[in-house]
Formats: C-alpha cells, sequence, structure tokens
C-alpha cells in the first residue's frame, strides 16, 4: 500500500528539515526527502559549516605563524592539509548526523532518494539503487536550495575549475587562485587559501566587492583585504577560460578596453547560485516559475497550487541558510492553521573574514533612493579598549536611524565578532528600537559590543570614545 502522510518536504536542507521537525512538532505526520544521502543540504554539507571550519582553521594557522609578534616563542609552524581536510570533515559529519538524530527524536520519516513530482499530491522517489517508491501527501513543500552558476561556456570539474564545492576540499595548496566574482562566498574563499599561502587574484565586473553591501562598509572591507594581500580587478570582466598545460588561463577585458590574461593553478567561479528545480515535474504537475526561474509563491508560500509550498532558495529573496529556516518555521505553522510569519526587513547578513563583515537592514544607499531622511551613528574598533587588548582593532558600528523618529532602519559592522554584534541589532530592530534606546542600554565593559553602544550614541554625536 501507498504510505500516505499529511506533510513532505522535498529537500533536507536547512528550510526542509526545519520545517519537517516543526510540521512533526505540531502534531502531523511528515516525511522529509533528501537525495544527498546526508541532511543538512549545501549548508552543512557543502557550504556554510565545511567553509566556517576552513575560515576558522586557517584563520588559527595564520594566527600561529605570527605568535612570536606578541611574545609567544614557538617552533616552525607547518600546514597540514589532509589533516585539516579531516577536521573540516568532521565537523560536517557530527551535525548531518545531528540532524537525523533530531528526525528520529521528532518521529520524522526521512527518505533517502530523489523526490519527483507525479501529481498535485503523489511524489515519487527513487533511491540509490534505483528502487522506486511511491508516497502520498496532503501538503507537499518544495525546499531543494540552490545550486552554483558556471559561467557561460565554462563546466566546473572542481578540479581546476571549481565552484564553492571545490574550494572546500582541493587537495593541496595553489601558488595561484583567481576568484571570478566579489560576492561573499568567494571572498571567503579567498581568504581561507589566502592564508593557507595562494596568491589570490579577484575578477569583479562592478567598480566595487560585495554588490548589495552599504557601500561604505564595502570599501572599507576591500581596503582591508588588500592588506591581507589579496589582488582586486575591478569593473573587469572575464572573456575566457581554458583549460593549459599547467593550469588555467583567464583572459580578461576591463573598462578601459585593456585585455590581460592571467595564468592560474585554479579558478574559483563564484559569481552567484541559481534555484534547484531540475527533475521535479514542475510543469508537469503545472507549478509556475517567475522570470528568473523562482518558484512563484503567494505571501503563505502557496505555488498557484493551493496544496504546493516552496522555501528557500526557490523562492525570491536572500539566498541564505537563516531565511530558508525561517520560512521552513512560518510554512509548517500556516499549514497547522496557525499565523506564521517571517519579516523579511531584519534579516541578517554575515561575511565570516577576518575581520567580520555584518549587516542588517537599510543600507544608506537604499534610503537615498526612497528618499528617506536619516542619521549616521558610527564608532570604529580602533577606540574600543577590548580590540585594542587584542590587536583587532580595524573596522567600525554604523547605524542608520530615521531623522525624525530616531528608529533605527538599518546597521552595518566591519570588525571582530561582527557575525555575533548584528544579532542585539536584530533584535533591537524587531522591537522597533529607537538608537536612543541602544544607547541607553548598559553594556558590559569591556566588551566588543561597546562599539555598538558608542555608534548609537554617535547618531546624536554624543559618543564617549572617539
Amino acid at each position: 500500500m501507498t504510505e500516505k502522510f499529511q506533510a513532505t518536504i522535498i529537500g533536507g536542507g536547512p528550510g526542509g528539515y526545519v520545517c519537517a521537525i516543526r510540521l512533526a512538532q505540531l502534531g502531523l505526520k511528515t516525511a522529509c526527502i533528501e537525495s544527498r544521502g546526508s541532511l543538512g543540504g549545501t549548508c552543512l554539507n557543502i557550504g556554510c559549516i565545511p567553509s566556517k571550519s576552513l575560515l576558522n582553521l586557517s584563520e588559527n594557522f595564520h594566527k600561529a605563524k605570527n605568535f612570536s609578534k606578541i611574545g609567544i616563542e614557538v617552533g616552525k609552524v607547518k600546514l597540514n592539509l589532509q589533516k585539516m581536510m579531516e577536521n573540516k570533515d568532521k565537523a560536517v559529519t557530527t551535525l548531518t548526523k545531528g540532524v537525523e538524530f533530531l528526525f528520529k527524536k521528532n518521529k520524522v520519516t526521512y527518505f533517502k532518494g530523489t523526490g519527483k513530482l507525479k501529481s498535485k499530491s503523489e511524489i515519487s522517489i527513487i533511491d540509490k539503487n534505483n528502487k522506486e517508491t511511491n508516497i502520498e501527501s496532503e501538503n507537499i513543500i518544495i525546499s531543494t536550495g540552490s545550486e552554483p552558476v558556471p559561467l557561460p561556456g565554462v563546466k566546473f570539474d572542481e578540479e581546476k575549475i571549481i565552484s564553492s564545492t571545490g574550494a572546500l576540499s582541493l587537495k593541496s595548496v595553489p601558488k595561484k587562485m583567481v576568484v571570478v566574482g566579489g560576492g561573499y562566498i568567494g571572498l571567503e574563499m579567498g581568504s581561507v587559501w589566502s592564508r593557507l599561502g595562494s596568491e589570490i587574484h579577484v575578477i569583479e565586473f562592478l567598480d566595487h566587492i560585495t554588490p548589495g553591501m552599504d557601500k561604505e562598509i564595502s570599501n572599507e572591507f576591500m581596503k582591508i583585504l588588500r592588506k591581507q594581500g589579496l589582488n582586486f580587478h575591478l569593473e573587469t570582466k572575464v572573456e575566457k577560460i581554458s583549460k593549459s598545460k599547467n593550469g588555467v588561463l583567464i583572459e580578461t577585458l576591463d573598462k578601459k578596453g585593456k585585455k590581460t590574461k592571467l595564468e592560474s593553478d585554479v579558478v574559483l567561479i563564484s559569481v552567484g547560485r541559481k534555484p534547484y528545480t531540475k527533475n521535479l515535474n514542475l510543469e508537469k504537475v503545472g507549478i509556475k516559475l517567475d522570470e528568473k526561474k523562482r518558484i512563484k509563491v503567494n505571501k503563505n508560500y502557496q505555488t498557484n497550487i493551493e496544496n504546493i509550498y516552496a522555501i528557500g532558495d526557490v523562492i525570491a529573496g536572500p539566498m541564505l541558510a537563516h531565511k530558508a529556516e525561517e520560512e521552513g518555521i512560518a510554512v509548517a505553522e500556516l499549514i497547522s492553521g496557525q499565523s506564521g510569519h517571517v519579516n523579511y526587513e531584519v534579516i541578517p547578513g554575515v561575511v565570516y573574514t577576518t575581520p567580520e563583515v555584518a549587516s542588517v537592514g537599510k543600507t544608506e544607499e537604499q534610503l537615498k533612493e526612497k528618499n528617506t531622511k536619516y542619521k549616521i551613528g558610527k564608532f570604529p574598533f580602533m577606540a574600543n579598549s577590548r580590540a585594542k587588548a587584542i590587536d583587532e582593532p580595524d573596522g567600525f558600528v554604523k547605524i542608520l536611524a530615521d531623522a525624525t523618529t530616531d528608529k533605527v532602519l538599518g546597521v552595518h559592522l566591519i570588525g571582530p565578532h561582527a557575525g555575533e554584534l548584528i544579532a542585539e541589532m536584530a533584535v533591537a530592530m524587531e522591537f522597533g528600537a529607537s538608537s536612543e534606546d541602544i544607547a541607553r542600554t548598559c553594556h558590559a565593559h569591556p566588551t566588543f559590543s561597546e562599539a555598538v553602544k558608542e555608534a548609537a550614541l554617535s547618531v546624536e554625536k554624543r559618543q564617549i570614545h572617539s
């Protein structure tokens, strides 16, 4: 007999597995289908988690090489890349197994295989042995994530022409790496391999890195990365990539019409991601897509077929794991008759380089575009006692507040632990806080968070320490 479920999620990434657990908590008989063979999607397996592991390990290696400067005498520091990769893989395995345990704990049925829609209530699952299982489901949630976008006419081989996936598992440190695209992922991976000894060249089509980031933060970020040894080729497009005897040849053209050839051991193509919707049979069922091939949904995450929903990278919005998680919980609660909701005005974004970069809310450019009158408060980490004490003085905090109401509209940080500091401001903004609310909240001393308080004080030009 065909097994029947009240809700089935196709895709076991951050959006999918969180949605499955919440549905089960709410009492629905729930299934989750994942083709990878391990839960957690791109994020846990070949994205957020392994990259953060390598960022941390490479930063530790870089610090160890410079211990003598701060009075710690050690012998010659050597890199064991294989052991570093094993450490990264261990973190991934621990976390993916943890999600499997959560499924068992919450009684979520886990199907390992590729899910495909047969009708609006039937799903076919093909496992790795090509065995087919059919199930029925009252509600179906599509959460199949995204995949890297290649350049036209260029195929990933994950050895010389690599995506972020290949960048996480290189078997040796390349002497030279070219990164195509100056976004979050390319800069994080470039930072990892730069610390481990690679010469990094970043090619960006725009006149600045990290598109969409507050321009002032973006400019400071590039200045710091240049100081760390990364090379930038702005307003430059890639015309051709071809494999050569020694590696890869990248031919570029800048805005002045100058052509350049760059020889490299590997090239990392990091120009964005696209929704992964192939092999789902969307056309047969009649699910509509938008012009960017994303699944169209209404405010309740329903497709044009009311019992089929979609969340995460396959729909509009930032391709972030935590955005997908919030949508997963919201859709589970909506299906259960509750009022699930995601506030898209307060979704933080973080770049996990050193220093970290984090933001939430509007950029200065967005406020100007909408003719919103605003005030700015800024405070440098150079004047923060904790940052100075541990010799991490780069960066600053920037708070944008409404000129009339003082409501915080956007916060942008570059500096130590920015990814953790942004959480305070996300909570503040969720509660509609003013800059004065932050300024009048006692922050522990000495902490990095004092820079946030001082930036809030600075909105009214009353900061104390700068």
